[in-house]
């Protein structure tokens, strides 16, 4: 059985949902000896098929739950590329404050925002043209009791007609055979197009790398950053709403900072406090707002931690008090953590070409207590701040 359709349709029937239920949680370290012995009752291809998507749903268990990833299928590339039901859910939610009722969901992959979608009560048309990866979509909204709104196409997407649809969500493929895709009129389909489709529509939103360049955020979109849990997970251009904003949203939550426009902060000499700035907030060119409601600046012009002499409790960035000021020079570090008996070493960099690993072995830290230490530049010259979460 190497056709991969094949092998999952086997997953499908009474005899490879049983056998699903017995492989429930096996031990990577046993997947042998129960390979071996499940063979001597189920043909082979089945048995491997049945584990394969044991170990699929324990890696999505991550990114969906435990519970529904124990009831959903997935494919190798769909765990690694589906969106975060976290994020998803957050998403379905903006589309269902939009007041949409039905949404193309284009290039859906293994359905996961049509899951979100669907579940906030939307109408959804997901469309794959993957044979593979429509019909796990399609099963995926069958084990989830969502088949009723959720209606799997496999088809082209550039060749689907959503006229009849309220919304357009259109997540287009960003990783070739090289690995990712930096350049966004190269992801499949390319952005140029389908910044047209979501044009036509009156409510659209448009996933794509949180690396996209700013200049390339179409004027009447309105572009988000996301992250989840500090982890930057993606960007979404937003159309038929607030265009030309832009926003940072961090999760869980939701917390969303909106740019006010500002000039980049003036540049201070480091203050009793640093400020590291989520991830979303950096993408987003929105320290400038988190600076100014810290009342503080840069440290150096083109590093993103702020300073600051008053302890400001806020979302959008991470507080350290600050001990000490060093130039780079690793003997002195060593010998001040050795004074302050440091043993457990968190290393932190922004504009350095040390890595922590190497910092760590060089400095050899030991003792009960605890410190963050900056690797960064400060008005230009290479230096490093040591201190401890606020």
């Amino acid at each position: 059985m190497n056709d991969p359709l094949l092998a999952f349709a086997s997953l499908l029937t009474p005899e490879g949902r049983a056998l699903l239920d017995e492989v429930r949680g096996t031990d990577p370290a046993q997947e042998l000896a129960v390979a071996t012995r499940l063979r001597r009752e189920h043909p082979a291809e089945l048995v491997s098929a049945a584990l394969g998507q044991a170990r699929l749903r324990q890696r999505a268990a991550a990114k969906f739950g435990a519970e529904d990833a124990e009831r959903m299928y997935f494919t190798p590339n769909g765990v690694e590329q589906s969106t975060r039901a976290s994020v998803a859910t957050y998403r379905a939610r903006c589309f269902r404050a939009l007041g949409p009722r039905s949404v193309a969901d284009l290039c859906c992959g293994i359905g996961g925002d049509a899951i979100a979608l669907a579940r906030a009560g939307i109408r959804v048309l997901a469309v794959d043209r993957d044979p593979l990866t429509a019909a796990v979509a399609r099963a995926n909204a069958e084990a989830l009791g969502l088949g009723e709104l959720i209606e799997v196409r496999e088809a082209d997407v550039t060749e689907v007609d959503t006229d009849g649809y309220d919304a357009v969500f259109v997540d287009p493929a960003r990783r070739g055979g090289r690995g990712r895709i930096f350049d966004p009129e190269a992801y499949s389909p390319p952005l140029s197009w389908a910044v047209e489709t979501a044009l036509k529509a009156p409510h659209a939103a448009l996933k794509v790398a949180p690396g996209i360049p700013h200049e390339a955020v179409p004027e009447a979109a309105a572009a988000e950053w996301i992250s989840d849990g500090g982890d930057v997970k993606e960007a979404v251009l937003w159309f038929g709403t607030d265009p030309g904003t832009v926003r940072a949203t961090l999760l869980p939550g939701p917390r969303t900072l909106w740019g006010r426009g500002l000039p980049d902060p003036d540049v201070r000499p480091v203050g009793r406090y640093l400020y590291e700035p989520d991830g979303a907030v950096i993408r987003a060119h929105l320290v400038a707002e988190v600076a100014e409601d810290l009342d503080g600046g840069l440290i150096d012009p083109t590093i993103a931690y702020i300073t600051a002499d008053a302890l400001v409790l806020t979302p959008y960035a991470t507080a350290y008090e600050i001990t000490d000021q060093l130039p780079f020079n690793v003997k002195k570090l060593k010998a001040l953590l050795r004074e302050r008996e440091v043993g457990v070493l968190t290393v932190k960099k922004r504009g350095s070409a040390v890595e922590p690993e190497e910092l760590r072995r060089k400095v050899k830290p030991q003792g009960p207590n605890s410190a963050t230490v900056f690797l960064t530049r400060v008005a230009g010259a290479p230096t490093m701040l040591v201190g401890r979460p606020a």
